[in-house]
């Protein structure tokens, strides 16, 4: 939410590309980011800085997302990401050779530290606003489907091969699912002391598959453990937080909220389209 204007930015992944914002969640105003295909969005709350990470990979920032019938947000890319050492590697053949920037986050302590996951391309950190960039890759897979921020300097990364975690910024990184055969880990997120994560043991176009054996598990003092769900065979491809509770979305489009000791199924959404690229970004906003 830009703390300015009370406008709120969205946007979707992979099945739609978008970027809009709103003050009132029924009328949206297109931000005309540079590139077409928006695939996260973060923001800096103090200033009403908005960054917007695309595919292909590149990060663009505004000071303001004010929009009027004649004007659009100023936007300007941190071209200092695209000179990063490993910037020629970030690419897939199966993703027609590119790369896209999963998500962008500030973090908590330092609001001039910006964090970015790249797909294909490893965790990479800015502490200077996004004019100088630093390579967080080793020690991480470098197919980053979430990228989680847990706490100070603490971060999470759900990857294609993994669920690493990191207490210095990036600068090491942490394993958590050696003992569990689930290692295509498509979600991650937070509340408290308690890390959640989704697991499978292939990608999505396995899914429906009667062996795709698809977990949610809760991670704690570096342990990590299976918790169940009312629909075991779903993927969880979203989650956040309601009230301090956990609320998941599942590939077949179900909403679930855990409550102590169960389950509360509190909703459907469509599900249009293959299988393949899933990603439910998900938030709970009260204003």
């Amino acid at each position: 939410m830009n703390p300015k204007s009370g406008s709120i930015p969205c946007y979707s992944s992979q099945n739609l590309i978008c970027e809009l914002c709103s003050v009132d969640g029924k009328h949206w105003e297109d931000l005309d980011v540079p590139q077409e295909k928006v695939y996260a969005v973060g923001a800096k709350p103090s200033s009403g800085r908005l960054y917007a990470g695309t595919r292909p990979a590149h990060i663009y920032v505004t000071e303001s997302i004010e929009t009027s019938e004649t004007t659009s947000p100023e936007w300007s890319e941190l071209d200092k990401f695209q000179e990063l050492p490993s910037r020629n590697k970030w690419r897939l053949p199966r993703h027609d050779n590119l790369a896209q920037v999963r998500d962008i986050h500030r973090d908590p302590t330092d609001p001039n530290r910006i964090i970015a996951g790249v797909e294909v391309g490893g965790v990479h950190v800015s502490n200077d606003g996004g004019r100088i960039w630093i390579e967080r890759t080793d020690g991480v897979d470098e197919h980053i489907h979430e990228l989680h921020v847990a706490g100070p300097e603490e971060y999470v990364a759900a990857t294609g091969h993994g669920l690493y975690r990191t207490n210095d910024a990036g600068r090491t990184w942490m394993r958590l699912d050696k003992d569990v055969p689930q290692s295509y880990f498509r979600s991650v997120f937070s509340i408290g002391e308690d890390t959640y994560a989704s697991g499978a043991l292939s990608n999505s176009s396995t899914w429906d598959d009667d062996d795709a054996s698809p977990v949610l598990f809760a991670c704690r003092d570096g342990s990590i453990e299976p918790i169940s769900i009312p629909n075991p065979d779903e993927t969880v491809t979203g989650m956040t937080s309601v009230d301090g509770s956990l609320l998941v979305a599942t590939h077949q489009g179900n909403l679930f909220t855990k409550k102590p000791g169960s389950w509360d199924n509190v909703g459907k959404f469509s599900v249009p389209g293959s299988l393949t690229g899933r990603y439910t970004p998900i938030t709970s906003y009260c204003g």
